[in-house]
């Protein structure tokens, strides 16, 4: 059950709002990292003879992404990302003679990824995940290999493209006081799908070589740990609780201020639980305490359901609030009884988002119902 943190307001208990929701609209993001291209299998060939194969190792280099976004609401988004990667060559491992290397390897592209947002009841975080499939182009800048033992050494240049593959996990934290801005953490497996061929020339070390037609190097693999920013343009900030129900006209005389009651139900539920029959008790006891004792029953849900069955739902959370008053000493003829549905949440979402805080029933003690009544 999702916990909350409450806040008592000229004698209503309310809880305090959340700091984000799922993205509906529009969004940009970008980030920047460490990438580690794991080793490249260099593909033997007769023009190389002794100074093929090999497993090509890389150090550890850059990453960046910048993407465009779209969400629907309930968790799901869609984006277009661009992206580069950045290493330099370190050695080659498992050759036959040994050699020394040099050069670095560039990848871009662009990928297209489906990510989902996961609830888990938590302000402070918010975990995704996603997967995509886009066009990766891989530069081999002067890629060196010199192999003292047989006097040799090849040299490899160009650029080769393949289809791509990705994989993303990640974790958002919203920015407090910063509507639609979120920090971002991600861990990205992205692979390129069959293998590159890359021009060659072969000759003594030292001297100009000559060209041996193409050589092929597979697997390119990349794992990048990125720290980025989201930035979503349709997030507003959650409404403030009204405080009307908490003040007094400023012209005397007035009637004793409106003391209100907060009643919260799990989803698509009507029944009170043991904390619910405690704030109804309560709120039964400081009736009588009021000068005008009329009291007023409101029910509301979330938007997860249609709005028919919203309405109805309200009146049913209002209704057994209301009997429960009555069990409590309270006359039945000073209640009013009505539902609103799905209007008037204390915190705006999208269709179809499930918000705890607007599953609620106001129990309004005394004032004017006009003047506690929720804004839309």
């Amino acid at each position: 059950m999702r916990r909350f943190s409450w806040l008592l307001l000229g004698g209503a208990l309310l809880p305090c709002a959340a700091l984000a929701q799922p993205i509906e609209g529009l969004y940009v993001s970008g980030g920047a990292g460490a990438n580690l291209l794991m080793n490249q299998p260099i593909t033997p060939s007769p023009a190389l003879g002794s100074l093929g194969g090999g497993n090509l190792q890389y150090n550890a280099g850059a990453a960046f992404e910048g993407s465009l976004g779209y969400g629907f609401g309930n968790g799901f988004r869609l984006e277009l990302e661009g992206d580069e990667m950045m290493n330099s060559l370190s050695a080659r491992a498992g050759a036959l003679l040994p050699s020394t290397v040099s050069g670095s390897t560039q990848d871009y592209g662009f990928m297209a990824n489906a990510l989902f947002d996961l609830d888990i009841g938590s302000r402070y975080v918010f975990p995704y995940f996603g997967v995509g499939l886009g066009y990766q182009w891989t530069n081999f800048g002067n890629l060196h290999v010199a192999t003292p033992a047989a006097g040799s050494e090849f040299t490899g240049n160009g650029t080769a493209g393949s289809l791509a593959g990705q994989g993303i996990v990640g974790l958002s934290f919203p920015v407090p006081h910063v509507p639609g801005l979120s920090i971002t953490t991600e861990y990205r497996f992205l692979g390129l799908i069959g293998p590159e061929h890359f021009g060659a020339t072969l000759g003594p070390i030292g001297a100009a070589g000559h060209a041996i037609g193409t050589q092929e190097v597979s697997d390119n693999l990349n794992q990048m740990f990125m720290v980025g920013l989201r930035y979503a343009f349709s997030v507003k900030p959650p409404p403030a609780a009204s405080a009307a129900a908490s003040t007094t006209p400023a012209a005397a005389p007035a009637p004793a201020p409106a003391r209100t009651y907060l009643v919260f139900f799990d989803w698509d539920r009507a029944d009170l639980t043991d904390r619910a029959r405690a704030i109804i008790a309560e709120a039964a006891a400081n009736a009588p305490r009021v000068a005008d004792t009329s009291i007023t029953v409101n029910g509301y849900t979330d938007r997860s359901g249609s709005a028919a069955a919203n309405q109805a739902l309200s009146l049913r959370r209002a209704n057994a609030v209301a009997a429960e008053l009555v069990r409590d000493g309270v006359a039945k003829e000073a209640i009013t009884i009505r539902g609103f549905g799905e209007t008037h949440p204390l915190v705006a979402t999208a269709s179809g988002v499930r918000e705890p805080q607007n599953r609620r029933v106001e129990i309004i003690i005394g004032g004017s119902d006009a003047a506690t009544k929720p804004a839309t």
